[in-house]
């Protein structure tokens, strides 16, 4: 069986999708207005997050997932995924490797961004 090497991209993309769909393997941050909902609605929008499936070019024009604008029942959301050194000091050398970077992904109301 030969085996399969994922491009930077693809490796990105597979990450990214890591953290979105199981909050694992970087970090999450919600906004202010965000963290002031109520439980069951602070619920309701990770979902609509971690469930999010419809990429195309229009909304994520470098394949990587990183970016999407959600129509909620709370609201137009967003989640944004950036990628920092291990210090959190500086953009990560690379965004495909995760030895080396920390994942930040912010949900937050689209009026907020």
């Amino acid at each position: 069986m030969q085996a399969t090497t994922l491009t930077q991209t693809q490796r990105i993309k597979q990450l990214n999708d890591k953290l979105r769909t199981t909050l694992l393997g970087g970090r999450v941050v919600v906004t202010a207005q965000i963290a002031a909902l109520p439980d069951y609605q602070k619920a309701r929008v990770l979902a609509a997050v971690m469930g999010f499936t419809a990429f195309n070019h229009g909304n994520d024009p470098h394949d990587e997932h990183d970016f999407a604008l959600i129509e909620t029942v709370d609201g137009a959301i967003i989640f944004k995924i950036d990628y920092y050194d291990l210090d959190l000091k500086c953009h990560s050398p690379d965004a495909s490797d995760p030895e080396v970077t920390t994942r930040v992904m912010t949900v937050m109301f689209a009026e907020e961004y």
